[in-house]
């Protein structure tokens, strides 16, 4: 009997305290995501990184006319850092579906290494090169924005969109350098908090660029030699991107 009594209790508070954890708080914001549009600004970080296709083996004219072989692997062999800010647009299209429009600013660079194999110290390890591809993007991101149902004060969502990109970078004689415009694919995850008297978003965004990203014509525009082999030594590039957004609207 007393078996029972302890499994019955068991369940009892159980089921009380489960409920009790279920039960509705005080909405903070409760009619915020009934406006047809509303807007908010943006702050954050990311990192940054290039996948490059290596040419190998190039036959390069020196200055006197004499041609010889260079073998360059270049490869930029860490994430990256950045600053993110702007603003946004959300323009709701249904109560699980929103449109958004978040230009912003990204500032942020690539390190980039080049090993010359041509090129090798008494020990014979190559010589490294390097480079910071410095850059700050314009990016206007067109998203939709799936959202689950709201409980309590906070919501989850998922997004998905593409964003065209445009390199505000002045031009540079470095080894190498990226098209002024580019395109990504964006997916992300994130979170709507509702405090009193804003609404807080986290929100982590995976960025994949399309198509190739690397300024083919920078090398021809050099004029030294020596870097015209560095920056012929790399057949493409394609950028990616990691955000961590904070909105505040």
């Amino acid at each position: 009997m007393k078996t029972r009594i302890t499994i019955l209790l068991t369940i009892f508070l159980t089921t009380t305290l489960t409920g009790l954890a279920q039960q509705r708080r005080v909405q903070n914001k409760p009619y915020i995501d009934q406006r047809p549009l509303h807007f908010g600004i943006l702050v954050g970080t990311h990192l940054q990184d290039i996948e490059m296709d290596n040419v190998g083996l190039q036959a390069i004219m020196s200055e006197d006319g004499t041609p010889h072989e260079r073998l360059i692997v270049t490869d930029a062999e860490r994430w990256n850092t950045g600053f993110t800010i702007g603003v946004l647009a959300d323009w709701r299209l249904h109560e699980h579906l929103s449109l958004r429009l978040s230009p912003a600013l990204h500032f942020g660079s690539n390190h980039i290494t080049f090993h010359d194999l041509k090129d090798t110290d008494a020990e014979g390890h190559p010589h490294p090169y390097t480079q910071d591809l410095k850059n700050t993007y314009l990016a206007v991101p067109v998203s939709l924005k799936f959202s689950a149902q709201r409980w309590n004060n906070y919501r989850p969502y998922l997004t998905a969109g593409i964003s065209p990109m445009v390199n505000l970078t002045s031009p540079s004689s470095d080894y190498i350098r990226l098209k002024r415009f580019t395109t990504m694919i964006e997916v992300g995850l994130g979170c709507d908090f509702y405090l009193p008297y804003f609404k807080w978003i986290p929100e982590l965004k995976f960025c994949y660029g399309l198509g190739n990203s690397l300024d083919r014509g920078h090398k021809d525009r050099l004029r030294d030699a020596n870097k015209q082999a560095f920056a012929g030594s790399v057949s493409s590039a394609q950028t990616k991107m990691v955000v961590l957004t904070f909105y505040f609207e």
